[in-house]
């Protein structure tokens, strides 16, 4: 059905990166999700008053939080997509992991109050009455369900939305919490044990995870998480595709929200070249980095002798040098300067996020090992973070 319905009402529909396209694809998600989920709420509330059934009862409200999720989804996206102004210059795209975080903090709340509802139960228990139009309106439930957590999923990984994600997640929570209180109507009419309040705190339970689990993801982006490898990737596939950029490094992703990603870097380049070509070139790399990525992209030049026999022994020595202290270190920004009575070999070392030393013990175990090295060599190293 959305995919049809996009068809009618997204135009380049396929185009999955482009702002507009996304924000209309969340308002269309948002819309039917709404349409949806008010429809169960009411076939749920009638199924479980007819079979007296907290479970059902507690699900039926579940859903309509998820109405509610859905408007949430709807304006995160329609703030999203405002225009950067001069108190946002980079946009206002985190409002998206905002309403994805307002929709986690719901279905916790969700799951609190169905906790409360059903450990009450486990006190003051009452019949369950089973009926066929319970039964089958919980049936087309689940299968609304499935579908709904089907097409936010397949939605949300196209346009890369966490709020969507969130959805798609709680989509699935509610489908095996429908599933548990289903049975627990059914196998009510088979035992006298007070399954339907024990099925209502197991269905908690799961609602509960799937609240903090998405809570989780969506906080990661605004705290400023690592980026997708294959983004890296991509980044340094599109940079080193100009003749003169040997490397890149230093390279910084900055995620103002989905469509809104900026990206700096240092890309090296041969220090004897035309430096108009050599500009050329970065400008070059800047625009098919915007163009296949849609991200901004900056790119500082540092030239290195490339040329230089000495120079390219040296940085072998050094390179050698480093490695033996971790292989997983690596250099750029190599120079060499001699002098009288020492050459200064200065470079930049990178480590993990997470590197069991910090830079200063780094910077100390490089500098004895690579003057040791290299005779009459003084090392001046500038130990830094990766962050990708």
């Amino acid at each position: 059905m959305i995919k049809l319905l996009s068809k009618f009402f997204i135009k380049d529909n396929e185009n999955y990166t482009s702002p507009t396209v996304r924000r209309a694809y969340g308002t269309l998600c948002s819309i039917v999700g709404i349409f949806l989920n008010l429809l169960m709420f009411a076939g749920k509330y009638i199924a479980g008053t007819i079979a007296h059934s907290i479970s059902i009862t507690a699900d039926a409200f579940n859903n309509l939080s998820d109405a509610g999720s859905s408007i949430i989804t709807l304006l995160g996206f329609r703030l999203a997509g405002k225009k950067p102004d001069p108190d946002h210059p980079f946009g206002h795209g985190r409002v998206e992991y905002l309403s994805g975080l307002a929709v986690s903090l719901l279905i916790l709340l969700m799951g609190f109050e169905l906790m409360k509802s059903s450990v009450q139960k486990v006190f003051h228990p009452e019949p369950i009455e089973a009926s066929l139009l319970a039964g089958g309106i919980m049936v087309a439930a689940i299968l609304i369900k499935l579908y709904m957590a089907f097409y936010n999923k397949t939605v949300g990984r196209k346009i890369d939305s966490a709020a969507m994600g969130a959805v798609a997640a709680d989509s699935l929570s509610d489908t095996i919490s429908t599933v548990v209180a289903l049975a627990a109507m059914i196998l009510s009419k088979f035992t006298s044990f007070n399954i339907d309040a024990y099925a209502g705190i197991f269905v908690a339970l799961l609602i509960l995870k799937t609240g903090f689990e998405s809570v989780r993801d969506t906080v990661a982006p605004l705290l400023g998480q690592a980026p997708d490898p294959e983004f890296v990737k991509q980044i340094e596939e599109i940079a080193l595709e100009q003749e003169h950029i040997l490397a890149i490094h230093d390279l910084i992703v900055h995620d103002y929200g989905p469509g809104r990603i900026f990206v700096s870097l240092h890309a090296e380049v041969p220090g004897d070249e035309d430096v108009y070509i050599l500009h050329d070139e970065i400008d070059n790399a800047e625009v098919q980095l915007k163009t296949r990525l849609n991200c901004e992209a900056v790119i500082h030049m540092d030239p290195v002798a490339v040329n230089d026999e000495d120079v390219n022994k040296m940085k072998e020595a050094v390179i050698k040098a480093v490695k033996s202290v971790d292989p997983i270190i690596t250099i750029h920004d190599f120079r060499m300067v001699p002098g009288e009575t020492h050459t200064n070999l200065i470079f930049d070392a990178v480590v993990p996020a997470n590197y069991k030393m910090s830079n200063e013990e780094v910077g100390k175990l490089l500098k004895a090992e690579v003057e040791e090295h290299c005779f009459k060599c003084f090392a001046v190293i500038t130990v830094e973070q990766s962050y990708v």
